[in-house]
């Protein structure tokens, strides 16, 4: 047992004051002016069958979006995961070799967590079953719990990054960095959030306790990244993983940064091999809304119906856009186990369905869905909050003529437009505002299934 524990009622009101606060202030409006971020919703214990259909989506204040677990965070044991009618689908996922040795995580956690003062150490350690897995979320302002990367020395983050690297590819912990590094561009462009708006106001917490054979994992946390990274042996299980950013391009400290252009081009991609009966099937009737994610923070227990058209109705060149796709997000795991789980994607292709919402061009805002028994994606270009009203530059970086990074108009956390038909913080969507998930349906987020498995053989 570690020093952690479920947290207690106390602590529960402490981690939702923010969601309270913002309600108090008026509700979502007051959220996206507090955060700087898009707070989308939809009932975190009911059912969606699709993205939320208005600037104000059903529950108010809530986590589809990306906005956080909230009052009605789910807890660890009970915990579903996303299904498509309430029931898991069963024998999906099984303890097993795959082959891909952890050796290397567990070995860059340990040094970590002994590179930690005692102090810091207990209050980034829970049980490997704690609710705090459950507990992330996307906002700025947040409150979290572990290791913040701002308050240690330049050797611990040193090692916290060396950790990041072990876990992730070179893509992911590229796209990590690039992500923490536009945190703080926005920090700096709004003038505000200097707290958490920086490189710093990222947190680890551990779930157990490093093992190459015992289940454990960590959590790296902080404004458009949530990593959940679970290890049992040699199996990873990273869902889900939240990341996003705004802006998506810019300049900082000299160099040129630019994020998801390979999530959107992939997407085109594949959209533009559909022929234009199965594009019918795939694209929605609706409008883009200012934010159409439905399973962000908060969206544990999320119920989803399947939209748009099955792989199985797909040729085998679009089938392998679709695998390409899916490779973009599942690769910013370690490579070794991003194949794995390509694999495991791949033997249920048939079942695996492409959904669009939005226009189609390549500077276009739009959101698009992938999703099967054992993978769900979504990725969406959102209606522009903190980094301006004007910030459309389809992720080109700055219109002419202005500061690089600098949009015309003026930086605030409430765009012009209000809380309409534009999203929580109004205005148009733009690939200048983009959020996306991966998790793992029918148990499989957090290693939830996994852990299950083992104590029922092990224990």
């Amino acid at each position: 047992m570690h020093a952690h524990h479920p947290r207690t009622p106390a602590t529960e009101r402490t981690r939702r004051w923010f969601m309270n606060r913002s309600l108090l202030l008026g509700g979502a409006a007051a959220v996206a002016t507090m955060t700087g971020c898009s707070a989308g919703a939809s009932d975190t214990s009911g059912s969606a069958s699709g993205g939320a259909r208005s600037g104000m989506p059903s529950g108010g204040p809530g986590g589809a979006g990306g906005m956080g677990p909230g009052a009605t965070e789910v807890k660890y044991a009970d915990f579903k995961g996303v299904t498509t009618d309430g029931k898991v689908v069963d024998d999906l996922f099984s303890i097993h070799s795959t082959g891909v040795s952890t050796d290397a995580v567990v070995k860059a956690a340990q040094a970590f967590l002994d590179g930690l003062s005692a102090k810091v150490r207990r209050a980034s350690v829970f049980d490997v079953d704690d609710d705090e897995w459950l507990a992330w979320s996307n906002v700025d302002g947040y409150e979290r719990e572990g290791a913040r990367m701002g308050d240690l020395t330049e050797k611990q983050r040193n090692l916290g990054y060396a950790l990041l690297g072990a876990a992730l590819s070179a893509d992911g912990l590229a796209q990590t960095r690039n992500i923490m590094k536009l945190n703080a561009f926005l920090g700096d462009y709004n003038g505000g959030g200097k707290e958490t708006l920086t490189e710093g106001h990222y947190y680890f917490t551990f779930m157990g306790t490093p093992s190459t054979t015992k289940p454990w994992g960590f959590q790296y946390e902080g404004h458009h990244v949530a990593i959940n990274y679970f290890v049992l042996g040699d199996q990873v299980v990273m869902s889900p993983t939240f990341m996003g950013s705004e802006p998506t391009s810019a300049t900082y400290n000299g160099e040129k940064i630019t994020l998801f252009r390979p999530e959107t081009e992939a997407g085109l991609a594949l959209l533009r091999s559909l022929t234009s009966a199965q594009r019918k099937k795939v694209v929605s009737a609706d409008e883009k809304g200012g934010t159409d994610m439905v399973a962000g923070a908060g969206q544990d227990n999320l119920q989803l119906a399947y939209q748009g058209l099955a792989a199985k109705e797909f040729t085998s060149a679009q089938r392998q856009k679709l695998l390409d796709l899916v490779g973009v997000y599942v690769g910013y795991m370690d490579d070794g186990h991003a194949a794995v789980k390509l694999k495991e994607v791949e033997e249920h292709l048939d079942d695996t369905y492409f959904y669009w919402i939005g226009e189609t061009e390549d500077s276009s805002a739009f959101y698009y869905r992938v999703h099967s028994p054992v993978v769900l994606i979504e990725y969406d270009a959102q209606s522009p909050l903190a980094y301006g009203e004007n910030a459309q530059t389809g992720g080109g970086g700055a219109p002419s003529g202005r500061p690089s990074g600098m949009p015309s108009g003026q930086p605030t956390g409430m765009p012009s437009g209000g809380p309409g038909g534009g999203g929580m913080g109004g205005g148009t969507p733009t690939q200048q505002h983009i959020h996306t998930i991966i998790r793992t349906p029918n148990g499989g987020d957090y290693g939830v299934d996994l852990l299950k498995l083992h104590l029922e053989t092990d224990h």
